[in-house]
């Protein structure tokens, strides 16, 4: 027998540390190698780390939420013979290739719901032998189901978001904790703020506390625009998927940005200087299982209304599965952010730094509004945004937000030049 130290690996982009976000592993286990030995996070991006060898758990290093440096002791290992080699570095993988990575909403970190395990299990579970990721676990919790007895489809028998899905639309059968009577609830849960939820948090105080945010809402009276909506969809392939808002938002907004560069701008704080791009990076603002991500439609000035939909659909679902490229994650110049159904009358978006602006979509609704001293029925939406109010004063903010209005109440202007 002989002793096997892994030491903290280089996890890409010049990282000189890296988070524990979770182990895999504990002290006594037998791991194959190539098995899953950890889960560590950059500011970039999470990684699950594979053992280096076959052998027995010795010793761990570190617990959940510890920073630890490249190249110090991370696992100890007791194997039948030394390894020929050391184990290489975790390599980040090639843009438009489905990694082992999942990387952050730029610039916030995610973990790839298909590639971990969480440490906590669902009610009734065996935590040896179910796999699945903490967002499929939470949702078994909340919905009283024994992961223990969903048949997984993914490598290995993990269980996947599609597995719990027919669970709870009852196409497989899985034990349902009886509902009991109301009664008092005590206890507190402690949830450590480690990972993607602590890179958003810092991220996001980051901006609140350093960026003097101006907002701006606007009404809309989007009735022509739904119509040229209803009209698109009314032309497409029954099985294809329809136009929402989106994509024709971010058209008008490409041609507005023309006139006002200088909301398509990021404000490099180290060298105090603001940089206007010309290319329009679009960030569209999701929310997945692990946390909120910004998958980048990139160059949106140079797309078509329909590859403009089709880009927004790719990313965006990238994002929500955890299988975005780092392509996709990263860069954007200006960011759209919507709730959807949810979006309420109005928001104050935090705006993505280090961009200067960020444009917020409410929920489309019928309301009464008076036309020529008429009471009519009209389809009305609100624009929230948020503007760093030292590069982009109040009067271009709402000069902007007035322009992109006026594009889409009459959406034949979205497909003009200036």
């Amino acid at each position: 027998m002989s002793r096997y130290v892994f030491k903290v690996p280089d996890l890409g982009e010049g990282t000189v540390s890296s988070e524990i976000v979770a182990w895999r592993v504990q002290v006594g286990d037998l791991v194959r190698e190539d098995g899953p030995l950890v889960e560590m996070s950059t500011e970039k991006a999470v990684v699950e780390v594979p053992s280096p060898v076959t052998g027995r758990i010795v010793a761990l290093n570190g617990g959940p939420g510890d920073v630890v440096a490249v190249g110090s002791e991370l696992v100890v290992f007791e194997t039948e013979a030394a390894p020929a080699v050391a184990a290489p570095a975790v390599a980040a993988p090639a843009p438009g290739v489905p990694p082992a990575v999942a990387s952050a909403a730029a610039p916030v970190a995610t973990v790839s719901g298909a590639a971990r395990a969480g440490p906590v299990p669902a009610a009734g579970e065996t935590a040896a032998r179910v796999m699945a990721s903490p967002a499929t676990r939470r949702r078994a919790r909340e919905a009283g189901i024994n992961l223990g007895a969903v048949a997984g489809s993914g490598p290995g028998g993990r269980i996947g978001r599609a597995d719990l899905d027919a669970v709870l639309a009852g196409g497989a059968s899985a034990p349902v904790a009886a509902t009991a009577a109301p009664a008092p609830r005590t206890g507190v849960e402690e949830i450590k703020v480690i990972g993607v939820r602590r890179v958003i948090a810092e991220r996001m105080a980051a901006a609140k506390r350093n960026i003097p945010h101006f907002a701006y809402v606007e009404e809309v009276d989007v009735t022509e625009l739904e119509s040229l909506r209803a009209y698109l969809n009314s032309r497409l392939p029954k099985d294809a998927a329809g136009y929402t808002y989106l994509p024709l938002i971010v058209a008008a907004l490409v041609r507005v940005l023309e006139r006002f560069p200088q909301c398509n701008a990021h404000y490099d704080a180290e060298r105090n200087v603001v940089l206007r791009h010309r290319a329009v990076h679009v960030g569209i603002a999701t929310q997945t299982p692990d946390g909120l991500k910004v998958p980048v439609v990139r160059h949106a000035e140079g797309l078509g209304l329909a590859a403009l939909a089709a880009d927004i659909r790719r990313v965006s679902d990238a994002a929500r599965s955890g299988r975005a490229s780092r392509a996709d994650l990263g860069g954007s110049t200006i960011t759209v952010t919507s709730l959807g159904k949810l979006g309420g009358i109005a928001s104050t978006p935090v705006i993505n730094a280090p961009e200067v602006a960020i444009i917020g979509v409410n929920k489309a609704v019928d309301r009464p509004v008076v036309i020529d001293g008429q009471v009519v029925v009209r389809r009305m939406m609100n624009l929230s945004s948020s503007f760093d109010h030292r590069f982009v004063d109040g009067f271009d903010a709402a000069a902007m937000i007035q322009a992109l209005k006026e594009r889409l109440e009459h959406p034949a202007t979205i497909f003009m030049s200036e």
